[in-house]
């Protein structure tokens, strides 16, 4: 935006400035510094979810800016309400194994464990392979929305937009390992 003059960019260009964006992330966790990748993982914390969400939170849920908002929003998540996220994953790991072993969580899943692995995930997404990384989120948010339908104070429309992000995040996965996830 600032680039345009404080205007809000058109259509084609505010899609290549999200793709641009979230290749430069990825590119840039690629660094053998660990204070970059410390620094990517705390990107919402440096420039605001709400920025994030003006650059990426638009483009196709499978798509490189499109994976990215959706583990950084997972991680917001689980920042914000670890309790509730390791309460919907411990209900929903034993109905979900094979995920739960993909996810890495430990078990009993803690508060802190929960988001300690889910920083692991997102830095995994700079410093080893990104596919891995989104393998595992999507993993993590399977046994949540599984935990999540179960629960009786949850709505089953919000565990279904998880079930659909997990579904999007195992989906750019297999796009990220074809060369594809653009």
């Amino acid at each position: 935006m600032e680039a345009h003059g404080g205007t809000t960019p058109g259509p084609a260009e505010a899609a290549e400035a999200a793709h641009a964006a979230a290749m430069l992330v990825v590119d840039a966790g690629r660094s053998a510094d660990p204070q970059v990748g410390a620094r990517l993982v705390g990107l919402v914390q440096e420039v605001g979810l709400d920025t994030l969400a003006e650059l990426w939170s638009h483009r196709p849920a499978r798509s490189l800016p499109g994976a990215l908002w959706r583990l950084y929003l997972v991680r917001e998540w689980v920042q914000r309400s670890p309790d509730s996220a390791s309460r919907e994953y411990a209900t929903g790991m034993h109905v979900a194994p094979v995920e739960h072993v993909i996810a890495g969580v430990p078990d009993p899943p803690e508060p802190g464990e929960v988001r300690e692995m889910i920083d692991g995930v997102l830095g995994g997404a700079f410093h080893r392979d990104l596919d891995v990384a989104l393998d595992r989120c999507a993993a993590f948010c399977s046994v949540a929305a599984t935990g999540r339908a179960a629960d009786e104070r949850s709505d089953v429309g919000s565990a279904a937009a998880l079930a659909t992000t997990a579904d999007d995040l195992a989906a750019c996965a297999v796009l990220w390992r074809a060369g594809q996830l653009l």
